[in-house]
């Protein structure tokens, strides 16, 4: 492990220690023992068989909407409209599977598939083009495009796409339940888990291990710089911008196909918020993902544990993350603070600008 690969780790780690020790004050101060919280978090999210499941169907999503904040970060882009893309996928998903009729079951499945990323690739690409040709800010306009998204959903759902036998709670019809996402042979966990897996190792390789990775790293870090090498700085942008939206939509395919089997209120989750939070963990890394998002679907995983064992109230888990989610953006002022994790030969050019001590005088 390189130099800067062990500076990472142990901020982020540090960040995660200082964040569960915040946490368990705020939990004593609502009278439960942090110690025992701590355990039950472990219990409903590691603990058993049939917590660690469902912490991997929480994950799979994360990972997924966790892309469409890393992917096009690598440029310089911040993203935070992995909620919108992936409600807007889900709804484009059902559509499609609606209409696919009596297809058979592995058709419909791809189709709702390449659905799910069409729409949230064009819905987060959307904001990427207004980034690169009108100079809109892509964290406002995502943020924005996120409450169109569920407003679109919500009168798409409460109307012209409403099933007449949904009356307490307005949903579409509902796909066939052989045309449903299955699970994983040997798991109660659907396929998306898979897609999500597969998805951050693509991410990994085209980020970290191509061409146009390269190029995406040099324009991230100075634009100007990529510009004048001749990069298509525009362009790049808003196919990064179409991946992460792409991931996200898919996310938002296998909620609707695997959990759901219909569109309602239900797909607002707020997955999309939450992977932002892992990508800011894993600091864009699409490998590092997995991991940090199989810690959050922990997190949430354990969340009836605590309200059921501690008689903590529904919000902790949202505290938690709330918690996290600062304390990792205040670690970020720590990199290149430590001595010793810079090269030798910076620690002695900066000893010599310094000059001698008093006591070495």
């Amino acid at each position: 492990m390189n130099r800067a690969a062990a500076e990472a780790v142990l901020i982020r780690a540090g960040a995660l220690l200082a964040s569960m020790a915040l946490f368990g004050a705020f939990v004593a101060l609502a009278g439960a023992d942090p110690f025992d919280v701590f355990y039950q978090m472990y219990r409903g999210s590691f603990g058993t068989s049939f917590s660690v499941q469902n912490t991997l169907l929480r994950a799979a999503p994360l990972m997924l909407t966790a892309l469409c904040t890393a992917i096009p970060a690598r440029l310089g882009l911040m993203v935070i409209g992995g909620e919108g893309a992936m409600v807007i996928g889900g709804l484009a998903s059902i559509t499609c599977g609606l209409a696919c009729g009596a297809m058979p079951p592995w058709f419909v499945t791809v189709a709702m598939a390449v659905a799910g990323i069409a729409a949230g690739g064009a819905w987060v690409g959307f904001s990427g083009a207004l980034r690169a040709y009108r100079g809109v800010n892509e964290t406002i306009s995502t943020l924005l495009f996120n409450y169109i998204a569920i407003a679109l959903l919500s009168y798409f759902v409460e109307g012209p796409m409403r099933d007449p036998t949904s009356l307490n709670k307005p949903s579409t019809r509902a796909i066939p339940a052989e045309d449903m996402l299955q699970s994983i042979p040997g798991l109660e966990v659907h396929w998306g888990l898979v897609f999500g897996l597969v998805a951050c190792v693509i991410a990994h390789v085209l980020m970290m291990r191509s061409v146009f990775g390269f190029g995406a790293a040099i324009a991230g870090g100075n634009l100007r710089a990529g510009m004048l090498c001749g990069l298509p700085v525009r362009r790049m942008m808003i196919i990064a911008a179409v991946l992460g939206g792409g991931a996200a939509g898919l996310a938002g395919m296998a909620e609707v196909a695997a959990v759901h089997g219909r569109a309602n209120a239900s797909l607002v989750t707020g997955y999309g918020y939450t992977g932002i939070l892992v990508s800011f963990m894993a600091q864009h890394e699409p490998l590092a993902i997995i991991p940090v998002a199989l810690l959050f679907g922990g997190i949430g995983a354990s969340n009836g544990l605590l309200q059921r064992v501690d008689h903590l109230p529904d919000a902790t888990v949202a505290v938690l993350q709330g918690i996290l989610f600062v304390v990792i953006l205040a670690s970020e002022t720590l990199y290149g603070r430590f001595a010793i994790f810079r090269p030798r030969e910076e620690r002695v050019v900066r000893s010599a600008v310094r000059g001698p001590t008093p006591e070495a005088i």
